[in-house]
């Protein structure tokens, strides 16, 4: 191989691979891989890292016993969040296929990898709604003034009334709006009757909700517009797939980490922030006896690391083959619970100063989901000084997490389409791909801009991805421990790590995660509860929609199952099933360098293909034999040739009682 194609032992270990290994630029150049493995984990990191860190985790610690809360968070994460991205990152790495070309390992369990494309279409179109609500409120925060500060807007009602004023927090560029300062604090502290001039621009302006879900009403062009900009945003950015993405990650996946800091920092100034991270860490150790509260923090590992979309194991597909993924699985997973945790203390912070300035428990004005992002977190920016340069840094940053995990929702589609379809026109001609996937996108998105839009966006919230997920991963999980087989697992991973699992992830794949898993989906069965927005209550036919958007993904499994099935050879059914659960011939690494051990091809004339174990060592026996007795013959020529020649020169041969 020339110098041009290969580089030091040290920098192959910074690529990924094994030290002494040479390495291309590109591994596999059919397929592409990240420019560095820093891209991959900034990537892994921002795509775990979203909008739910912010806006979900603070207010389920403090529902769920405040500090007592991390302790099942933190075992959850340890005995099936890292497990189970491990073993996602190691799948996708494995194969270097997206989520539907990896079930070559087991083709009847395909329909898996076609439900977490379901899932992730879901979550896609929904999910840039709201980065273009983000957006909208970043744009709308560009001005001297907040236009949610105040009750004097047409928008309002009589029940309107403001904070700002009633602890004499007012800057220079509002002293001409004194005519919509709160008439007193005995209004505002009387809060059966009150809604916040932020609430009211919400419900009212931006989104002018309709009064049901079947009541589209119009389209909000602002909204619209800003979802247009978004998806633009995101193909942009993915217009050269992992090339691209892999550059714009060192900003998106960063930068709100700096926001969060500054955030912080200026948070725990304000008066009142103390009682507001007390309220959000103090323990209340008898809820941790509580199965709710294991519950949710088995939920929240869960789903936050974005297990079974299908990200993970498209996002590794890229890497280089000998990547330590195991490394990289328990960097990501401890980052996103940490910024978790310091999201919290972010969030807490200031809405202490704001219940501090409405004389209120900080239960009063703590939320989550939208009513946190665009209600109570904006109303409480209203009250610090500059309030338009807080307002934007915080969108910003809701802009930044949330474009993270977009690009990989949007890259585990194109994947999956391209992996699948595979010819040469179609690699070559991705950004074709990804840009009809975008406007795919977009348009599914327009009813979400409706009046009605926001009943919408909650109702697939809850039903898209939620115990869909889990059946998802559990079934991931029993396919590869138990159809596949652990042992044949273990073996891909040392060959492709150079060291076996660990023992205690080998204990988690094939037996705590999957019980865990089986946990979260009970404890998601007993807990349900019909959708409600506010004191809106979803109507029947609204929930079964739900329930069929949940269903969606999972009756892929079966339909395929029964598919491949029945398109098997074999006289019987159990032929055929056993037939349709063997692994595909060409299972196994992408490239024909790291096809070895029972990879390998048998004979020159061989193609490079994965055959069953016991074949494999029976063809491996026999080929070894012949190239022994081969060898045999040349030396005993060689040293006849010798012998003849006088020579007294020694040759190495063999013992052949060895």
């Amino acid at each position: 191989m020339s110098e041009s194609n290969t580089i030091t032992a040290s920098t192959a270990d910074q690529n990924g691979a094994v030290p002494g290994e040479p390495v291309k630029k590109d591994e596999n150049s059919r397929r592409g891989n990240w420019g560095n493995q820093i891209e991959f984990v900034l990537t892994s990191v921002g795509y775990a890292v979203g909008l739910g860190n912010v806006w979900r985790f603070p207010y389920l610690c403090y529902r769920n016993g405040g500090g007592a809360f991390m302790l099942p968070y933190f075992i959850m994460l340890v005995f099936c969040g890292i497990p189970l991205f491990f073993l996602e990152l190691s799948f996708g790495q494995f194969a270097s296929l997206g989520c539907l070309g990896v079930w070559k390992i087991s083709p009847m369990f395909k329909g898996v990898g076609y439900g977490m494309m379901v899932v992730s279409t879901y979550i896609g179109i929904y999910y840039n709604v709201v980065i273009c609500i983000a957006f909208y409120y970043f744009f709308m925060s560009m001005t001297n003034l907040l236009p949610w500060t105040y009750c004097n807007n047409p928008w309002n009602t009589p029940d309107c009334s403001g904070v700002v004023g009633s602890g004499g927090q007012l800057n220079g560029s509002l002293v001409n709006a004194t005519t919509s300062l709160v008439a007193g604090v005995t209004e505002v502290v009387n809060r059966t009757k009150r809604t916040s001039p932020s609430e009211e621009y919400w419900k009212h302006y931006v989104l002018n909700i309709s009064d049901d879900i079947g009541n589209f009403g119009e389209v909000r062009l602002p909204i619209l517009g800003c979802l247009a900009v978004s998806w633009v945003v995101v193909f942009l950015c993915l217009i050269r797939g992992v090339k691209s993405s892999g550059k714009v990650v060192y900003f998106t996946a960063t930068f709100p980490y700096v926001v969060l800091t500054i955030l912080f920092i200026r948070g725990i100034t304000l008066d009142g922030a103390i009682n507001g991270i007390k309220y959000y860490l103090t323990p209340q150790w008898q809820k941790v006896l509580d199965a709710k509260v294991w519950g949710d923090a088995a939920s929240q590992i869960f789903y936050s690391l974005g297990c079974a979309w299908g990200g993970l194991i498209t996002m590794a597909s890229y890497n280089k083959f000998h990547n330590n993924c195991f490394r990289d699985s328990i960097i990501i997973s401890i980052t996103n619970c940490a910024t978790s945790v310091y999201a919290g203390f972010v969030i807490f912070s200031i809405l202490g100063f704001m219940a501090h300035n409405l004389n209120v428990p900080v239960s009063e004005v703590a939320d989550h989901g939208p009513g946190l992002a665009f209600v109570a977190y904006p109303e409480a920016l209203t009250l610090l000084p500059i309030s338009p340069l807080w307002s934007l840094l915080f969108f910003f940053m809701l802009i930044l997490l949330g474009l993270g995990t977009q690009f990989c929702l949007l890259e585990t589609l194109v994947t999956a389409i391209v992996d699948e379809i595979g010819t040469d026109w179609i690699i070559r001609n991705k950004t074709v791909v990804t840009l009809s996937v975008a406007v795919l996108g977009f348009l599914l998105g327009v009813p979400l801009t409706t009046q009605a839009g926001i009943y919408w966006l909650l109702l697939m919230d809850n039903y898209a991805a939620s115990f869909s997920l889990v059946v998802i991963s559990c079934i991931m999980c029993i396919c590869i421990m138990y159809i596949y087989g652990h042992r044949n697992y273990f073996k891909d991973v040392e060959m492709m790590l150079g060291f076996p699992p660990p023992l205690f992830f080998k204990v988690c794949w094939r037996f705590i995660s999957p019980l865990i898993i089986s946990f979260i989906l009970i404890f998601t069965v007993i807990q349900y509860k019909p959708i409600t927005y506010n004191e809106y209550v979803y109507p029947g036919w609204s929930l079964a929609i739900g329930f069929a958007m949940a269903l969606s993904s999972v009756i892929c499994i079966p339909v395929y199952a029964l598919y491949k099935i029945s398109r098997s050879p074999g006289t019987t059914f159990r032929e055929r099933l056993k037939h349709a659960c063997q692994a595909h011939p060409k299972w196994g690494p992408a490239l024909a360098e790291h096809r070895t051990g029972r990879y390998a091809p048998m004979a020159s004339g061989d193609t490079v293909e994965a055959r069953p174990l016991k074949e494999k060592e029976e063809l491996r026996e026999e080929h070894n034999e012949e190239k022994a007795k081969e060898k045999e013959k040349k030396e005993e020529i060689s040293l006849t040739i010798q012998g003849s020649n006088g020579s007294t020169n020694t040759h190495n041969n063999p013992n052949p009682s060895a």
